[in-house]
């Protein structure tokens, strides 16, 4: 006979639940400037300079300066708590939006890359907020912890476009300056919202307390290893296909309103199904929730090679959308669970330095791709989908090494 666990016996998430309301509100609220950001990026961008193949240069930077901040950034929560961290990434956020509006105003394309560098450390803390889901949860309850957190960029999906559509033209005839206005008091107001996450700050460490595998030791775990490439390609992949988006819309005939739109259906399919992607881990398995993203943004890449009618932006961008969402929560779960409180900074700052570091080679060459080969905006746009094959292949491949492993080495 088959009894009920008692009360007592089950997990306590509560302040993880907490902690989860906070993050899901951050998410929604200072969230929506990355949408402003990679709409108005790369059109600001081209505006700015007059060498094409720049125009992309300002979402490189952005996620650029996320690599280079996402070990520093570990590594201040580690000391200070996540909360540091969390303030360091809105200050950041503001900062940089305060110097693309300057740039805009001064006509000034250095600055304005300036701007989107200093946004990379708003965007390199925005992505520990899953991770802090994960910190007070249960083993059971941690999928959908960082799946709950991860569903308010659905809020941030819609509230960043039409913030872009709204506000573009509110300071003119500076083009896009009033959206980066705006973005500046996100961040102010937003960042008010982590004074009521409970994530203590972490004691000292004693001298004699464990501290975990080194770098090279964590590298050679095959968990690890794998959960890395397969949230590294979810990332690049997404990246390099949305950097060129509202470039190739518009170059392909479209409106500016057409490629807000499209980006929003993208940024809506990205974090729509996390209201569901913990409850599927759990009943398929992180593995198997990974393989199916990885054929959702081979889909992806299918429907933007097939055409360049809006409805195929449309497809090919939900598609992609999707495809990150399966990808990069599965890899972060596997991660979230193959280390130690003790590694923990250590293994989520080289994590977040690995993705981002490919996320900005995907980037630049998104830019390289879309307007540098070829000449026209067709030829460029296919391009981009086709590079998506070798990152397809590269995360594939692990993770069909790791599951014909698995008995082996766990």
């Amino acid at each position: 006979m088959v009894t009920a666990a008692s009360p007592d016996s089950l997990p306590d998430d509560r302040r993880a639940k907490r902690n989860v309301a906070v993050l899901f509100l951050a998410q929604a609220i200072l969230g929506a400037q990355m949408p402003v950001n990679f709409v108005l990026g790369g059109l600001a961008g081209q505006m700015l300079t007059p060498i094409a193949c720049l125009a992309t240069l300002p979402i490189s930077l952005i996620v650029l300066g996320s690599m280079f901040a996402a070990p520093n950034v570990s590594a201040l929560m580690g000391r200070f708590g996540r909360r540091a961290g969390f303030f360091a990434g809105a200050a950041g956020g503001a900062l940089g939006s305060s110097l693309c509006a300057l740039a805009l105003f001064l006509d000034s394309f250095l600055l304005f890359l300036a701007g989107a560098l200093c946004t990379g450390v708003y965007m390199s803390a925005q992505a520990f907020y899953r991770f802090a889901a994960a910190d007070a949860a249960s083993e059971t309850f941690r999928p959908k912890a960082i799946s709950w957190v991860m569903a308010g960029g659905l809020v941030a999906a819609v509230l960043g476009p039409q913030l872009v559509k709204a506000t573009s033209d509110a300071l003119a005839p500076v083009p896009f300056a009033g959206a980066y206005v705006v973005v500046i008091g996100l961040n102010l107001v937003g960042s008010l919202l982590f004074l009521a996450l409970d994530a203590p700050r972490p004691a000292p460490r004693a001298a004699d307390a464990p501290r975990g595998r080194s770098v090279p030791q964590l590298l050679r775990t095959p968990r690890i290893l794998v959960a890395m490439i397969c949230g590294m390609v979810s990332y690049a992949l997404m990246n390099l296909v949305m950097t060129s988006t509202p470039l190739a819309v518009v170059g392909c005939g479209f409106g500016q309103g057409d490629a807000a739109d499209v980006v929003m259906v993208h940024v809506l399919a990205m974090f729509l199904p996390s209201f569901f992607t913990g409850h599927v881990i759990n009943r398929f398995g992180v593995e198997k929730v990974i393989a199916a993203g990885l054929v959702i943004l081979a889909g992806a890449g299918l429907a933007g090679l097939a055409g360049v009618e809006l409805a195929n932006f449309y497809i090919a961008l939900f598609l992609l959308g999707i495809g990150w969402n399966f990808g990069y929560i599965g890899a972060t779960t596997m991660l979230a669970g193959a280390h130690s409180v003790e590694e923990r900074a250590r293994v989520q700052g080289m994590n977040d330095f690995a993705v981002f570091g490919l996320v900005t080679l995907a980037s630049l060459s998104s830019g390289g791709l879309m307007n540098c080969l070829g000449g026209d905006p067709q030829t460029g746009w296919a391009a981009v989908n086709l590079a998506m094959i070798p990152f397809l292949t590269l995360a594939g491949g692990a993770l069909i090494w790791f599951a014909l492993r698995r008995p082996e080495a766990g």
